[in-house]
């Protein structure tokens, strides 16, 4: 196995991973090696796909302010949101818009000249900073540009990260990496690591993820003992574009569109008065999925995803193609449909988790020596539903700090002392087991019964003998799983890849689904129908999942709470 000596690791080149290096390369400066692991290519990790916004508060002047931004986040959360995390994320947020806009962001304007910013679900002031409906592409352009200035940030593309290596004593000491392109195991031996792989991806047949989307990086930290929190919690869209998936960006709405049901009824005005299609969005999922199960939906015959319509020809047609050019060529390529003359068919889409690996408020794990950013992260200033355009800030908050953290232990460490076992163990799974024996059992049918159980029993609506039944399901195919690839070569075997995907996918949805039944009350985007109320008295709480020998153990922690006492929530 190859050794690549660096200071930091980075595993995962979205926004979070980024900004990470780049601080980390500041902080450190020019001696200080960062080497940054990526599956992808960097532009083709999923942060391009962002499209809507990205929060912060810019003109107290003009009435908005701090205090506004941490209580719509809190509130939004339905009060499972660490309250100091909050107010870090709410006061640090402005710089990075501003430090982004030096490197090169081209935010759209005002009129006055300064950064235009519009309404996002759940914000009671339009603080959503956009560049057109390409927000991800602009930023994620920026930070790489960025990144490349720097001479002591490595790119290493193509790298399917697989386990994380620490000293006896608990330490980390790098990561262990799969070369795609030459088949190769690679240990990069690094004093600190920051884990950016992203959330759990693409559990969900109907998603907006990429495919490429999937929990390397939680099934990794799983592995190596650190816990998970939150899990039970995953965000659906509202408006996943039908049959495809793809999202049709919240800005849409921001921007005067409507949802209607199939008598033409502007809906949502039943489920939140004031804020009508702008309510958060496990609300606003909630009220579409309400109103297709009492009939008021359409059905696509093809695919038979019932859905409801996004009406956007209210809208200036100038204003949809200078605000919402990605959503109209989408539409119009994947649809044949444009959305300034026609309504665009929606339904709720598996979109962003919550949960995530367990982190204090500067990022760190329990293992010393290794943070954890973005949506890999859990906090946890989402609580049980995050608040549209506040996860590209979080990862640039979070990148920022992470960054600094990791480079400051780096600089005050020697080189570490890996335990010889795990790299062992590694070389032993990759080649003689996945590149043993073919497996029985063909892992993509695995991988579309796993999806379609999730989407069954763990969606927008949850039930105890439904969540039952979908656990056992998971379990089975764990247990019928083989780890094993029909194609043995070594090169570009994305098969191998795809299995290991499929290893982690297994994983982690036992754990969600585990933590949905565990948790019986409904709260956020946990809606539980056989327990239909939130229960603060019992579970205002994070829930760990803690690896055990056995497999899992439940752990809890305590909901930091130092501005708002939990209060209904009404939109």
């Amino acid at each position: 196995m190859e050794v690549i000596d660096c200071d930091v690791v980075v595993v995962g080149s979205g926004l979070a991973g980024l900004r990470a290096a780049i601080e980390a390369a500041r902080v450190g400066g020019p001696k200080l090696r960062v080497a940054v692991v990526t599956k992808t290519q960097p532009m083709r990790s999923h942060s391009v796909s962002a499209e809507g916004g990205t929060a912060a508060v810019l003109y107290p002047e003009e009435g908005d302010s701090f205090e506004s931004h941490m209580w719509d986040t809190v509130k939004g959360s339905d009060f499972l949101a660490d309250q100091d995390a909050v107010e870090l994320f709410v006061r640090e947020a402005p710089k990075e818009i501003i430090q982004l806009e030096h490197w090169g962001m081209p935010w759209a304007r005002r009129e006055d000249g300064k950064i235009a910013q519009r309404y996002f679900g759940g914000q009671s002031y339009p603080r959503a900073c956009f560049a057109e409906d390409r927000v991800g592409f602009f930023e994620m352009s920026t930070l790489y540009t960025t990144c490349l200035r720097h001479d002591n940030i490595e790119f290493y593309d193509e790298r399917c990260a697989t386990a994380i290596v620490h000293e006896d004593g608990g330490r980390f000491a790098g990561v262990v990496a799969y070369d795609i392109k030459s088949g190769d195991l690679e240990y990069f031996r690094a004093k600190a690591g920051i884990i950016a792989t992203g959330g759990a991806g693409r559990l969900y047949p109907f998603a907006s993820f990429g495919h490429s989307s999937t929990p390397d990086g939680l099934a990794m930290a799983f592995r190596a003992g650190i816990p998970l929190k939150d899990m039970e919690f995953v965000q659906f869209h509202p408006t996943g574009l039908v049959p495809s998936g793809i999202l049709i960006t919240e800005a849409s709405r921001g921007e005067g569109g409507i949802l209607r049901n199939s008598k033409g009824e502007r809906f949502m005005e039943r489920y939140a008065p004031k804020m009508k299609d702008l309510a958060p969005r496990d609300i606003v999922s909630r009220s579409i999925m309400t109103e297709i199960r009492e009939g008021r939906g359409f059905k696509d015959e093809e695919s038979g995803y019932e859905y409801v319509l996004l009406d956007l020809t209210v809208i200036e047609p100038e204003k949809i193609v200078k605000r919402l050019t990605s959503i109209r060529e989408i539409c119009l390529k994947m649809r044949g449909i444009d959305p300034i003359s026609e309504p665009i068919p929606v339904r709720p889409v598996a979109h962003y988790y919550m949960g995530g690996i367990d982190v204090n408020i500067s990022g760190a794990t329990e293992m010393p020596g290794l943070w954890a950013a973005g949506e890999a992260a859990c906090v946890s200033i989402n609580g049980a539903n995050r608040l549209g355009s506040n996860s590209t800030t979080e990862c640039l908050v979070w990148g920022r700090i992470t960054g600094a953290e990791a480079a400051r232990f780096a600089m005050s460490h020697d080189d570490p002392d890996p335990t010889m076992a795990t790299l062992q163990q590694e070389e032993k799974r990759i080649y003689d087991v996945l590149l043993g024996p073919a497996p029985r059992v063909d892992p993509y049918d695995v991988k579309a019964e796993l999806q379609k159980t999730m989407e069954e029993h763990f969606h927008v609506f949850r039930e105890k003998g439904s969540m039952e039944e979908g656990l056992r399901k998971i379990r089975k195919l764990r247990s019928e799983f083989e780890m094993g690839v029909v194609d043995k070569s070594r090169r570009y075997n994305t098969n191998l890849v795809h299995v290991l995907e499929v290893d982690a996918m297994l994983a982690v949805s036992e754990l969600i689904g585990a933590a949905a039944l565990h948790r019986t009350e409904s709260r956020g985007a946990h809606y539980r129908v056989d327990a239909p109320k939130r229960d603060d008295a019992s579970w205002l709480k994070h829930i760990l999942l803690r690896k055990t020998a056995e497999g899992f153990a439940f752990d809890y922690k305590p909901v930091v709470i130092t501005k708002y006492q939990p209060q209904e929530r009404v939109y």
